[in-house]
């Protein structure tokens, strides 16, 4: 069973959708007890940090989900899905994230270039034997809409690399977590493969 995560926000309908193309029927997590029966987690995200950090507390989601993914269970984090993992951003200064991976989310620095970064661009796998990347290549495709992106403390969680004027960590990668600061539900059958890779093999390492 799959899990979504229902903050009030984000982007629930697309990344049913996209569940449901894999043959999958999700449920929406809006409360703790949502979470009994569950085996795969899913928060996507759009919206600020803070608001989502608020959203999540008001449900008294904040502390199940730091002990869903301390437990080792699979979780996949889809932008601010992503981006909340960390200790904090500088778009709220002073408003905690999951704290759940050491670092921080910085906002692209302002060089001419336009912010957001939106629109398709590669994603490198940087191991790409691991079977969370199997069938999307070298340089594979996604989708972005952001300002912001994690800088993790440890580069060993770093798993997608992307080039937009600086080079980011586009997706981060452990035994139980994958995050990702493209969209998924909006790349098309990359976005699917990559789901349908979470939601087939777990996120077991290879």
């Amino acid at each position: 069973m799959i899990g979504i995560i229902d903050y009030g926000a984000g982007n629930l309908r697309s990344v049913a959708n996209a569940v449901h193309a894999l043959g999958i029927e999700p449920r929406l997590i809006s409360k703790s007890a949502d979470l009994a029966g569950v085996d795969h987690l899913v928060l996507p995200g759009v919206g600020a940090f803070g608001d989502c950090m608020g959203e999540l507390g008001k449900r008294d989601l904040i502390e199940p989900l730091r002990d869903w993914v301390r437990a080792g269970k699979p979780y996949f984090g889809i932008c601010l899905g992503y981006q909340i993992l960390f200790e904090g951003s500088e778009e709220e200064n002073g408003i905690e994230g999951l704290g759940v991976l050491p670092g921080r989310v910085k906002r692209f620095t302002e060089d001419g270039r336009k912010i957001p970064h939106m629109g398709w661009n590669s994603a490198i796998p940087q191991n790409p034997a691991d079977p969370m990347w199997d069938g999307l290549g070298a340089a594979p495709y996604f989708y972005f809409v952001h300002s912001y992106f994690p800088v993790p403390a440890d580069p060993g969680v770093v798993a997608m690399r992307t080039e937009y004027g600086e080079n980011f960590a586009s997706a981060v990668r452990t035994d139980s977590i994958v995050a990702t600061q493209f969209h998924p539900e909006k790349s098309q059958q990359a976005g699917l493969r990559l789901l349908g890779n979470f939601l087939g093999a777990g996120v077991a390492v290879a």
